[in-house]
């Protein structure tokens, strides 16, 4: 019997400063998250980011937590109640840090028969800290467990995917909209190169993501780039009509060019009636609802922009759980 495991995240249990620690400290204690010396990402964890980032991430999710619950685990079980009607197959949910669990979701599925499951780490874009830490962590879970596991590594230029997507961002373009910003969740350059099958293609050219390469499956910033291309070719926008950025940086030596001060440089080359999506996420979370809508929408208007539209996830969206149960099928 089939049934559909979906995974995203994480998010802190509880709108209090013990579950946003709880939460930061495990997410950031994984090794294809912060990739340095154990001793080094420990340290940085617990003297530098741990003592101070929790209470201004608990006041970021205070201005987006709604009466149910956290954003990214409600749009989730909808994403999965959707695609459960959809398709006739059970579909469980887990998030890769904190609850719901990844050990809980698969138990759930063996005890409703399920033996071959489909898992759909709900990242459109492979990156090692995302898809990579997904799979590896499933594959431990699910160990000594009797299944057949079949993995959705990315669906970045599926045809359906990309039609769901265009259609999304449609439907919030304005007549006086004079320009689309593709703003995706940032990586450090580093795991690009570490990503690189070749070892001698990834960021070695400035044009490296337009060519072929035995590395494309697994460079995230070439497969941004081809999903915000084949978006805009859908759409029927110009060149200069649209632009990529990338947001939630932590550090030095992230992908640029950076969202925030490409919302703040926007209205300077005349372009101030701006729309922003955010193709990293499938379901509204923090980064989209608080970090995006919110403060960069400030920062927009701030800096002289007239109108900002903010088009939200795809969530469960009708075309995009088509499109999820077609990955089954």
């Amino acid at each position: 019997m089939q049934g559909i495991l979906l995974i995203n995240l994480g998010s802190p249990k509880e709108l209090q400063l013990k579950s946003v620690r709880s939460y930061l400290k495990e997410f950031l204690s994984d090794d294809l998250v912060i990739d340095i010396p154990k001793i080094f990402q420990q340290l940085l964890l617990n003297l530098i980011i741990l003592p101070f980032r929790p209470k201004k991430t608990l006041e970021a999710y205070s201005s987006i937590w709604t009466k149910e619950g956290s954003p990214l685990i409600l749009n989730t079980n909808k994403i999965a109640k959707s695609l459960s009607k959809k398709s006739g197959i059970a579909v469980e949910v887990a998030m890769r840090y904190q609850e719901p669990k990844i050990y809980d979701a698969l138990k759930n599925l063996i005890a409703k028969g399920c033996k071959d499951i489909t898992v759909i780490p709900l990242y459109p874009h492979y990156a090692m800290a995302t898809t990579l830490t997904t799979i590896k962590e499933v594959k431990r879970v699910a160990k000594d467990m009797d299944l057949n596991l079949k993995f959705i590594e990315s669906f970045f230029k599926e045809p359906a995917y990309i039609n769901s997507l265009s259609k999304k961002i449609k439907s919030y373009l304005k007549d006086e909209t004079d320009y689309l910003l593709f703003s995706y969740h940032g990586i450090p350059e580093r795991h690009i190169l570490k990503t690189d099958l070749t070892k001698s293609h990834c960021l070695n050219t400035p044009d490296c993501c337009n060519k072929e390469s035995a590395s494309k499956p697994f460079c995230y910033k070439a497969q941004v780039l081809e999903t915000s291309k084949l978006c805009a070719k859908e759409i029927g926008l110009e060149s200069d009509q649209w632009g990529v950025s990338f947001q939630s940086r932590l550090g030095p030596g992230w992908l640029k060019p950076f969202s925030d001060i490409e919302l703040a440089e926007l209205p300077k080359k005349g372009k101030k009636n701006i729309a922003v999506v955010c193709p990293a996420f499938v379901a509204d979370n923090l980064e989209t609802l608080e970090e995006m809508d919110i403060r960069g929408r400030e920062t927009f208007l701030d800096s002289g922009g007239n109108s900002f539209t903010y088009v939200p996830c795809l969530n469960d969206d009708d075309s995009w759980i088509d499109f999820l149960s077609s990955l089954v099928d």
